[in-house]
């Protein structure tokens, strides 16, 4: 490839949105665990949770510092597994995210001493202490990473760490996504449980945690769950389409004409035979989207009262009239 075909993206508009989400999604993320998570111990998994682990013990060492220390070789691989372009995006979004949690962090605390002690008494001034709130921080925390790391997978990169180890069981494993970040980010929870919530390190002496640092864990597993929905979310759209089988009588032609003409949609005949009837007979099926189910559920009744409908979930549906196929190397929340 020459050097002219490996910038012409760059002059693109694509090209610019793309980076700005990327940016955005970081600092999105970064606000999460700098103001959310960092300051209460919660350890929801992945690079910046074991950092968070690893800072409970070496505190003078913030948690954006590990995040570069960790990635280190686990994006040299995915730059050899997933490609140059590909590993340039996650280059660029990983090299940014760990550098924005210490500076978000470092605009938060006052002074060296509370940077290092990350106690959210002294978060912006005690104005954000959720200390006593544990479950509103986790849950706040949830969302602003499973929006940013969606926000940085839509554009095909990744903020390295446990996202890559996802991507590899998505690959090679055919497993969803989401579910390869629940199971990756389980086993650093479990190191946070015995760093943090069996008293080793500074963080598991604090007053917002006295007497209770094993629930922590709880609050980190909660964290998970959340973002990984939020960042399922994000990456697939919340409108799941629905397959819908029809089989009347005598009415095939009036449903036929509705569905073509009013709805603008296609649909398939499935020739089938009645068990009781033992009679030969067709069933319609035809995708819609979840709004214009009630549309034709009424529709059905006025035209056959006697007709037979199933609807259920199509999780995503592809061609002509919905999502165009994903490339390739799409990174997609289901597998």
């Amino acid at each position: 490839m020459n050097l002219k075909a490996l910038l012409e993206p760059v002059g693109t508009f694509a090209w610019w949105r793309s980076m700005f989400a990327i940016v955005l999604g970081c600092l999105i993320m970064a606000a999460g665990y700098s103001y959310f998570v960092s300051p209460y111990n919660i350890v929801p998994g992945g690079v910046y949770g074991m950092g968070i682990v690893l800072h409970n013990v070496f505190p003078s060492i913030q948690v954006g510092t590990f995040g570069y220390m960790i990635d280190v070789p686990l994006l040299a691989s995915a730059i050899i597994v997933f490609g140059r372009q590909f590993g340039g995006r996650t280059l660029f979004a990983a090299c940014l995210t760990p550098g924005l949690i210490n500076l978000l962090s470092w605009i938060a605390f006052p002074n060296q001493e509370a940077l290092e002690a990350l106690d959210p008494k002294h978060l912006f001034g005690g104005v954000i202490d959720l200390s006593n709130d544990l479950m509103l921080a986790s849950l706040l925390g949830a969302v602003l990473i499973g929006l940013g790391v969606g926000l940085v997978l839509r554009n095909q990169a990744t903020t390295g760490g446990t996202d890559i180890i996802a991507m590899y069981l998505q690959k090679f494993a055919k497993m969803k996504f989401s579910t390869g970040i629940l199971l990756a980010d389980s086993c650093v929870v479990l190191s946070g449980l015995l760093v943090i919530g069996f008293g080793v390190g500074s963080g598991a002496d604090r007053e917002a945690v006295e007497g209770g640092s094993w629930l922590l864990s709880f609050y980190s597993l909660i964290t998970i769950y959340v973002s990984s929905r939020v960042l399922a979310y994000v990456i697939d759209g919340a409108s799941y389409d629905k397959l819908l089988f029809i089989i009347s009588e005598n009415h095939h032609a009036e449903l036929r004409d509705f569905i073509i003409e009013d709805m603008d949609r296609s649909g398939t005949y499935i020739k089938g035979k009645g068990m009781y009837t033992d009679q030969d007979r067709e069933m319609i099926f035809v995708v819609v989207s979840r709004k214009e189910v009630h549309l034709v559920q009424n529709k059905v009744r006025e035209i056959d009262p006697k007709a037979f409908m199933v609807v259920t979930d199509a999780y995503e549906t592809f061609g002509e009239g919905f999502k165009q196929f994903p490339d390739k190397d799409t990174i997609q929340a289901v597998g």
